[in-house]
């Protein structure tokens, strides 16, 4: 498996260097509100961050607590372990992971660079 801190940069496995490109953040928000729904979680299981094909505009954000897989990216953010296919990698590049709970909060919020059109939910993209 690579290992990358995704605030960073890309850290090779093979040479070590770094390769400078912004990945995957949580906002500190985000980070304890995963915490908090990781704590009934199996303490192998970590945050696995994907897209998938669907939603109103082509592609859904999707996170669900799981194993880590062979073919997996994992990275840390704000203390939070995360896992990331690599097709999925592609799309969500620069991203950042926000959680509101104010009044007028609606939850997990994903602010990606990438996205040339979002749905007004804020759950799939193009």
């Amino acid at each position: 498996m690579a290992y990358f801190t995704l605030q960073f940069g890309l850290i090779d496995n093979l040479s070590g260097f770094i390769i400078v490109k912004t990945m995957i953040s949580l906002t500190l928000e985000a980070a304890k509100q995963i915490e908090k729904m990781s704590s009934d979680s199996d303490s192998d299981n970590i945050l696995r961050i994907f897209i998938e094909p669907g939603g109103c505009s082509g592609f859904e954000y999707g996170m669900s607590m799981d194993k880590p897989r062979e073919t997996d990216q994992l990275g840390e953010s704000q203390g939070v372990r995360f896992a990331v296919d690599g097709e999925s990698l592609e799309y969500l590049s620069g991203t950042e992971i926000h959680f509101d709970d104010g009044l007028t909060g609606k939850g997990f919020e994903i602010r990606n660079p990438n996205a040339q059109s979002t749905c007004g939910c804020g759950k799939s993209f193009s």
